[in-house]
């Protein structure tokens, strides 16, 4: 797993048909979620966030949150491409 960094409020995934519609950033009323703000932090499977890159639209990952099994999925390269840490 790895770390994500919403960057934009509303639906970041807005036109990627693979998220399904219970994305990080739609709120949920009943379990008293709100949806992610710019800025919040979530965790996102490997195999996910491939998905993301291929379309696109990956979010910014923590490195220094992110799991080495990450690196089963994918790349170490494409994950320095898209961290916001060091």
């Amino acid at each position: 797993a790895g770390c994500g960094e919403s960057r934009k409020s509303g639906s970041e995934w807005e036109g990627w048909e693979v998220i399904p519609s219970s994305t990080p950033n739609t709120p949920v009323p009943g379990y008293n979620f709100p949806g992610l703000k710019p800025g919040d932090r979530w965790c996102l499977c490997a195999s996910r966030w491939q998905e993301a890159l291929d379309a696109g639209v990956a979010p910014p990952v923590v490195l220094s949150a992110t799991h080495a099994a990450a690196l089963e999925h994918v790349s170490l390269k494409d994950l320095k491409k898209h961290a916001i840490d060091d």
